[in-house]
């Protein structure tokens, strides 16, 4: 292994898989990363800062049992600590705010309610910092039988948005399928005047362009277009227009598209079927009723249901989502909020959620798993790749991830992986990205359409404190 700087440390810390040791938990994670002291964050944030957490709020609850929701957002009890921690390093000079831009359908107040985020807001006012909690979307869809049946405006990012043109530094540069992308949105055509080949353009929201330090905190989870969602995943939340993200491309792999891993009639079928309904939607002001319910309840029983088929997607032959993602860590990394190139590096941590992970059908409707888990560090690439080995999976064959640290033009990483030093109280977790590939890991059970393709082998058993 090589000689670290801090840039390469990942900090792993396993205790109790109880939020109510959470202060434990990441206090030492802190420490195996390189912050420690009574204040850990004084090295990374200044007095007069401006500090924006990003917890990953995707949505309010488990997709069908809505009444768990602790393996599937950032708990609200690591969101406070981290808050009070950077509370202390501003010393009563500066700003921190909380945002996230959660799935368009989901109900932010309810999210704020079980992440406590407002009672957070006012424990950091009472330390003299303001505080603020930012729903950052500029609509709420809502829904019935998956069909979008009202939108409303929302405020949005106070700050306002910039759009960011990647142009031959996308990571679409070297894209070879079709083109013919799927967004967020009912309506393809929007994407495309996003990505016609020659720009690649993000809308990203000026308040976390415009901070001095972002921390990143994401949850420790698997997801149906990515494999993982983690670090670099959670930056989805900073864009500021939906539909001008790349979800998959279009059609069956013959067909140059990567919505359904094979080739077969029926697969063809559902692409153009799901056109078909798509573009009688937009025709209709982008809203259904019960007929367009009726339409959707038909297909899954023809095709099956997304949580049981893969479709949209949804498998490890995704060659475009990982690629959109890329870019937004790019755009953060190399832009500001004037949509201008950098002077200065943005002062960047990422603090993972691991204490209840996620595994199965994530990223909304994961099952539970009691990792015990917090990882800490300040490359997200490093970090992910870590977290990826400990989840079980191989980050060598995650392409979200080898994308990573294999991009050019605007790099994320500016060492290589034999670099990275990971520091744990787990003995066999210490060591480089090899050592921990030997180790043994939590068994994660990947979403099935990735099954059989992530999975590091030989199986280990849950490794123990």
């Amino acid at each position: 292994m090589m000689e670290s700087t801090r840039e390469s440390r990942v900090g792993i810390f396993r205790g109790s898989p109880d939020y109510r040791s959470a202060e434990e938990s990441i206090r030492g994670a802190l420490a195996a990363s390189g912050l420690d002291g009574v204040r850990p964050l004084e090295g990374l944030v200044k007095p007069g800062d401006c500090v924006v957490l990003k917890p990953n709020l995707i949505r309010e609850g488990h997709a069908i049992r809505a009444d768990e929701w602790e393996q599937v957002i950032t708990h609200g009890s690591v969101i406070r600590m981290m808050a009070e921690l950077a509370a202390e390093a501003l010393q009563g000079q500066g700003r921190i705010v909380i945002a996230d831009g959660p799935q368009t359908d989901s109900d932010f107040e309810e999210i704020c309610a079980r992440t406590c985020l407002q009672e957070t807001k006012k424990s950091i006012e009472h330390l003299g910092v303001r505080c603020d909690v930012i729903d950052l979307r500029r609509d709420r869809w809502f829904q019935k039988g998956d069909v979008i049946y009202k939108r409303v405006s929302l405020p949005g990012d106070p700050a306002g948005y910039t759009t960011v043109d990647l142009g031959d530094a996308s990571e679409f540069s070297s894209y070879t399928l079709s083109g013919r992308f799927y967004g967020a949105d009912y309506d393809s055509a929007e994407t495309a005047r996003y990505h016609d080949g020659t720009h690649h353009t993000y809308v990203l929201c000026r308040t976390i362009l415009d901070a001095d330090v972002l921390i990143n905190l994401p949850k420790l989870k698997t997801h149906k277009k990515t494999g993982v969602t983690i670090s670099l995943k959670n930056m989805v939340g900073i864009n500021g227009y939906r539909n001008c993200l790349p979800h998959f491309t279009l059609g069956t792999t013959d067909e140059g598209g990567d919505e359904f891993p094979f080739e077969d009639l029926s697969s063809k079928v559902q692409s153009r079927a799901i056109v078909r309904f798509k573009q009688a939607l937009v025709a209709s002001g982008k809203e259904g009723g019960a007929v367009a319910r009726f339409v959707k309840r038909v297909g899954r029983m023809v095709f099956g249901d997304t949580n049981d088929v893969v479709r949209s997607g949804n498998w490890y032959g995704n060659d475009t989502i990982w690629r959109m993602v890329i870019d937004l860590n790019k755009a953060l990394f190399y832009f500001n909020g004037r949509g201008e190139r950098r002077q200065k590096p943005l002062r960047y941590m990422t603090v993972v959620d691991g204490i209840l992970a996620g595994e199965g059908n994530g990223p909304m409707a994961p099952e539970v798993v009691p990792a015990g888990l917090i990882i800490a560090g300040f490359n997200p690439v490093a970090v992910d790749s870590a977290c990826a080995l400990l989840m079980g999976f191989d980050d060598t064959k995650i392409p979200l991830l080898s994308g990573g640290w294999s991009a050019e033009k605007y790099p994320l990483i500016s060492f290589p992986r034999e670099a990275v030093c990971c520091t744990s109280n787990v003995e066999e977790w210490n060591g480089g990205l090899e050592d921990l590939n030997k180790a043994a890991h939590l068994a994660m059970k990947p979403h099935f359409g990735w099954c059989g393709h992530i999975e590091r082998t030989p199986e280990s058993v849950p490794a123990e404190v």
